[in-house]
């Protein structure tokens, strides 16, 4: 029991400095960052990210990952979210972010669901960033073995 209640105080405490983040109506650079991370955006767009324990390294944040994500759909890859933001201004980037679409495994809908200040910030962060850096490999059709690694994301066959 004392534990439990440890982890809800734990929770209790941490989720007001969350919530000033998200959706506060604030539009900020910092806030961007926290959006990033909140959003998972580093899960995937953010070499080594993962492998770090969650350190952003600036000069690789946001440029994607020639790392495929393949399934039935084909392989896809983490866009470099730099090139989508390059030559938008901040109105164009918040209309993209809220109608564009994308194949698995980027939940797209997800960032459709943003807060309007969530996507200005995100994008003032992705700004603050520099140097845009190169495309990510193109998409393959279903049946094109990729050429980078790629993870397999496909359900197991089933035993009759």
């Amino acid at each position: 029991m004392r534990f439990r209640l440890g982890a809800l105080t734990a929770f209790m405490v941490a989720l007001p400095a969350t919530a000033a983040f998200a959706g506060s109506g604030e539009v900020s650079v910092a806030r961007g960052m926290q959006v990033s991370i909140i959003g998972g955006c580093n899960d995937c767009h953010t070499a080594g990210y993962n492998e770090s324990g969650g350190k952003i390294d600036p000069a690789a944040a946001l440029k994607g990952i020639p790392v495929g994500w393949n399934g039935p759909w084909g392989t896809t890859y983490a866009a470099n979210i730099r090139l989508v933001a390059k030559d938008k201004t901040e109105d164009e980037f918040v209309q993209y972010a809220k109608t564009f679409t994308a194949r698995p495994p980027m939940p797209f809908y997800n960032v459709h669901a943003m807060d309007e200040s969530d996507i200005r910030s995100l994008y003032q962060y992705i700004k603050s960033l520099g140097d845009p850096g190169d495309p990510m490999p193109a998409a393959l059709p279903p049946g094109t073995p990729p050429t980078t690694p790629y993870v397999v994301m496909a359900p197991p066959q089933m035993p009759k």
